[in-house]
């Protein structure tokens, strides 16, 4: 099994704090050598990056509380590399690949990042997603809500011979909207369901449908008016435009690497997958 040395108890934190840190005669920085075990030194880098990893829990806690518990841990973990003898474990050679290969391409998303979000890339992102979209409709439409479809029937011989509809919601409709006359207001696609939204793509303004069975019940429906959708603003989609920016990059530069690259993937012939599942690193 997989082993890390983990953070050490809160307990044996706290208890390193009655022993007190020494002052630095000049700035600190991440060069900064913090501790020596047997010649090995340990910096403020080190201490930094081994924070980062800690649980988030651990990161909340007092610096004046890390700082010991990190060097503590950092101290230990030192001695007990320097004391172990023999090859190491395959399985150790293999997590430390598979580590550093992690890091790295880590490193590489940070660089395409870095320089994949433009006001021209940002432009090109709307575009796409609205000024040049197709517009899409909007409906505002009202509906009485009945159990079942010989009343929803008869609404539609009482609407249709001249009664009022939001005078009828408000009389018979058994949806939240009743009390409001049956009003909806404005929606737009993906709004209601399926069955809904399809009786009313299909109607004309001011029309008045036939019975609409859905998972509510039945509904009588009124269109009242239809319009296309207005595109956002810019400024108010634009943390969703980033992240689609940034996303769209890194997947393009990482598909272009791959492309470019003498990948041969042979060896995966034949494999069993049910390996990843038998096969054990062993200790």
């Amino acid at each position: 099994m997989l082993k890390r040395f983990a953070i050490l108890p809160a307990i044996a934190v706290a208890l390193t704090l009655s022993q007190p840190l020494h002052a630095q005669d000049e700035t600190p920085s991440l060069s900064t050598v913090v501790a020596n075990v047997d010649g090995v030194e340990i910096t403020l880098g080190h201490m930094l990056v081994a924070k980062a990893t800690l649980p988030q829990q651990y990161q909340q806690l007092p610096d004046e509380v890390l700082f010991p518990g990190i060097l503590d841990q950092l101290v230990q973990q030192t001695a007990l590399e320097q004391s172990f003898e023999g090859d190491l474990p395959k399985r150790v050679e293999l997590s430390m690949e598979n580590e550093r290969r992690s890091l790295v391409a880590g490193e590489a998303i940070e660089k395409i990042l870095a320089t994949a979000v433009t006001d021209e890339a940002l432009q090109a992102a709307y575009d796409a997603t609205y000024a040049n979209a197709e517009p899409t409709k909007e409906f505002n439409a009202s509906h009485i809500l009945v159990e079942t479809e010989e009343e929803a029937k008869a609404l539609v011989e009482e609407l249709k011979g001249g009664a009022d509809f939001a005078a009828t919601a408000r009389e018979k409709s058994t949806g939240p909207s009743g009390p409001g006359g049956g009003s909806l207001g404005w929606f737009g696609p993906g709004a209601m369901v399926p069955e809904f939204e399809t009786a009313v793509a299909t109607m004309e303004a001011g029309e008045i449908s036939d019975p609409v069975q859905t998972q509510f019940g039945w509904h009588v429906i009124k269109l009242n008016e239809v319009r296309n959708a207005e595109a956002p603003a810019m400024e108010d989609v634009r943390t969703e435009l980033e992240q689609q920016v940034r996303s769209e990059a890194v997947t393009a530069a990482v598909d272009a690497l791959v492309a470019d690259a003498d990948v041969n993937r042979d060896g995966a012939d034949g494999i069993d997958p049910s390996v990843l599942s038998t096969l054990t690193l062993g200790e």
